[in-house]
């Protein structure tokens, strides 16, 4: 078994009471991770944790900087480093087109996708440089509108372009520090967001009509985390991209 491979490498993942969080964290755990679990709403960590041994719950609102340093404070309090950070917490945010929606549900859908992110990658990252032996990966969430925005979706869509930046520039300063980032873009895989998208009772296309998309497990999408995560610390997964077979993302729908 290689070294990168060895159980109880610690992980961080925001955004893990529902969704691709909770099925990344599972996952985790399951692969012998020892796995701090953040959100909003400790009943639904909780839920994730399901009692596991290596689960450790902290409730965490990533826009606030006080619960963000909180939040590592525990992980290497319990756990004595960071390997890993999933970088998952998100909103959808306003629907709208820029002149439609208000300034303060921008400014909340920064807070979360963008600024909450920015805030747990630099903790983790102030974690991962000091911590023997140094090191560790970040991954980020980005999502399909990284590439490609569906209609009114500018919030969303702006902050998840951003994410993209904010993966480069982490990589690139981290190389000195055996820190690598990189982004997973997922496309139409079964969680609640996508129930509220209505891609599976029929979504919005970009010439107006309504077509219903495929999806994906979100367990399928939670191997593809758990690949990046688990790649050596010689090699970084700059970009991953996994869709529901077929849907309207490749070409034009």
């Amino acid at each position: 078994m290689t070294p990168h491979h060895q159980p109880g490498r610690v992980a961080v993942v925001t955004g893990a009471g529902s969704g691709i969080g909770r099925a990344v964290a599972r996952l985790m755990m399951a692969e012998g991770y020892r796995v701090v679990l953040a959100g909003r709403r400790e009943a639904q960590l909780l839920e994730t944790a399901a009692g596991h041994a290596q689960a450790l719950a902290v409730p965490c609102d990533v826009t606030v900087p006080d619960d963000v340093e909180r939040l590592f404070a525990a992980a290497t309090g319990r756990w004595g480093r960071v390997d890993v950070l999933f970088n998952n917490a998100g909103v959808f945010g306003p629907a709208g087109s820029v002149d439609e929606i208000s300034l303060a549900d921008w400014d909340a859908t920064v807070a979360v996708n963008l600024t909450g992110s920015m805030l747990c990658a630099a903790a983790a990252v102030r974690a991962m440089k000091a911590q023997s032996p140094r090191g560790g990966r970040i991954i980020n969430n980005g999502s399909i509108a990284a590439h490609s925005p569906r209609p009114r979706t500018v919030a969303y869509t702006v902050t998840k372009h951003a994410m993209t930046g904010l993966t480069k520039s982490i990589e690139l300063d981290g190389r000195g520090f055996g820190i690598t980032c990189g982004q997973i873009d997922i496309g139409n895989t079964a969680t609640e967001l996508m129930d509220t998208l209505g891609v599976g009772s029929g979504a919005v296309q970009a010439d107006g009509s309504t077509k219903v998309e495929p999806v994906f497990p979100v367990d399928d999408a939670a191997r593809a985390v758990l690949l990046m995560a688990g790649m050596p610390p010689s090699a970084s997964v700059g970009s991953l991209v996994v869709t529901a077979a077929g849907m309207p993302f490749i070409g034009r729908g």
